[in-house]
């Protein structure tokens, strides 16, 4: 039973540093001195708990004294999703207990899945796609693009809480996008700000699972709800052609007011994504294709004549009424890249 001596990919060694949002109280394993537990008695906690932070924080192995390489199995997902819940975590008797965070209010239910260990047809299919569709906010990307202009222009709250609404399914897409909007109305020159100050972020192994998916000879392609001025950035650095994207257009005057967006885009209204798939599926005649996202609109895609598999990346976002009717839910696009 050995202490542990280190995180891979040059992780500390202190455990409130790898963890930070978490609290360990008084337990047989724990060492105040050294800040660090005993990695049998860790191991039992997580693993009990069906908890994998190794996944959430991008690592997925520790070297221990008398364990020179232990793998964390890729099915233990991490299904408490820390980045969104401030709570903290209790450790007792080598087991992991939900408590309320410092501020007080109540314990959260934590969810499980049935979906995180893919079926073997799942995997087949993964493994044998023509092509992948992707989501872009949330999925590509850690940001949810609106959000994140509405910010910029004043408006972040509201849109945020609308944009929620749409990704749950509670309101109808084309309803959603346009109140958005109307809340902030950006300016030509608002957005060409937006795009220079905040270059994208990509999600941790978008780019390799990318290149991976290319080097198969698997097309690629972006798939969203929100704004081709917004996405072609994203298009650009992943190295996937214009004609690939299906994205909405803002519109703007001759004096760089906004109009609108175009209502004529599939993916501006509900059900959209999965028109988009059917007419890519149809004019390329692929035979099997998968879509990858963590919205309604994504899982909307798995429809007859549209995506065969869908597969719901929670890394950025946990939206459980989607997760559950995923064909595979993970929380780590390195499950993808390893099992392709």
């Amino acid at each position: 039973m050995g202490l542990l001596d280190g995180w891979a990919s040059g992780y500390p060694h202190s455990l409130h540093q790898f963890l930070p949002s978490f609290s360990l109280y008084s337990c047989d394993c724990w060492d105040p001195e050294t800040e660090r537990v005993t990695f049998s008695d860790l191991m039992e906690g997580l693993v009990s708990n069906g908890i994998n932070p190794f996944s959430a924080f991008g690592v997925n192995s520790i070297t221990t004294k008398h364990h020179s390489h232990f793998s964390v199995p890729p099915s233990l997902q991490l299904q408490l999703h820390l980045r969104n819940n401030p709570h903290l975590v209790r450790m007792t008797n080598h087991s992991f207990k939900v408590s309320a965070s410092s501020v007080g209010g109540p314990i959260p239910k934590v969810p499980h899945f049935h979906n995180t260990i893919p079926s073997k047809e799942t995997i087949e299919l993964w493994r044998n796609v023509d092509a992948v569709c992707f989501d872009v906010d949330s999925t590509v990307c850690v940001d949810e693009g609106i959000d994140e202009l509405a910010q910029f222009c004043g408006a972040g709250s509201a849109v945020a809480q609308l944009t929620a609404s749409a990704m749950g399914g509670s309101v109808p897409f084309e309803e959603a996008l346009a109140a958005r909007l109307a809340l902030f109305n950006p300016s030509l020159s608002q957005l060409h700000n937006f795009l220079h100050q905040h270059p994208p972020r990509l999600s941790p192994g978008i780019e390799e699972l990318v290149r991976k998916l290319k080097a198969k000879r698997v097309h690629v392609y972006l798939i969203s709800g929100g704004f081709r001025q917004m996405i072609n950035p994203v298009a650009s650095i992943l190295g996937i052609p214009q004609e690939n994207i299906f994205a909405n257009q803002l519109l703007f005057g001759s004096d760089g007011e906004f109009l609108g967006f175009d209502k004529n885009e599939p993916t501006s209204r509900s059900g959209g994504k999965a028109t988009a798939v059917r007419q890519i599926r149809k004019a390329h005649e692929y035979k099997s294709l998968a879509m990858v996202g963590d919205g309604a609109t994504d899982l909307e895609a798995r429809s007859p004549g549209g995506a065969d598999l869908f597969i719901c990346y929670a890394g950025v976002q946990l939206r459980e009424a989607v997760a559950a009717k995923a064909d595979w839910l993970v929380f780590s696009l390195e499950d993808l890249i390893n099992s392709l």
